[in-house]
């Protein structure tokens, strides 16, 4: 991976943080009366996070390929995991571990076959070839 590309694969993992903490705001919003003044916060923190995440997501995938940017999105699963334990106190159950841990494993398998994909190594392959 180009050292460019990095720099925006961090990004875009600081930008899935972000987005995950919108689950944490509507879930606690939901435990307030509907149109209350906790309820109407919480909620516009959802929708400003939301805007934020569409005009950052835009930014991102001019500089990474759709695939892998898309691909990663997946991570906001285990990003809930770790938000449901440290602040609602939900179980992490041996399941949920394992739905995560398949996350991560196809997340990594979608990064790292890109150049299969995106037919970097073809044009490697073919310049090899004629040389």
């Amino acid at each position: 991976m180009k050292k460019e590309n990095v720099k925006w694969f961090i990004i875009l993992h600081i930008i899935i943080l972000i987005i995950s903490i919108s689950g944490i705001c509507s879930k606690t919003a939901a435990q307030y009366e509907f149109l209350s003044k906790e309820w109407i916060l919480f909620y516009g923190l959802v929708i400003c996070i939301l805007g934020f995440y569409a005009i950052a997501w835009q930014q991102v995938i001019k500089h990474l390929p759709l695939i892998v940017a898309y691909a990663n999105k997946a991570v906001t699963t285990i990003w809930g995991l770790v938000w449901g334990f440290l602040v609602f106190h939900e179980q992490i159950t041996p399941l949920k571990i394992v739905g995560a841990a398949v996350v991560i494993v196809g997340v990594y398998f979608v990064v790292t076959g890109d150049e299969d994909v995106t037919g970097k190594n073809d044009d490697k392959k073919e310049v090899e070839k004629n040389a």
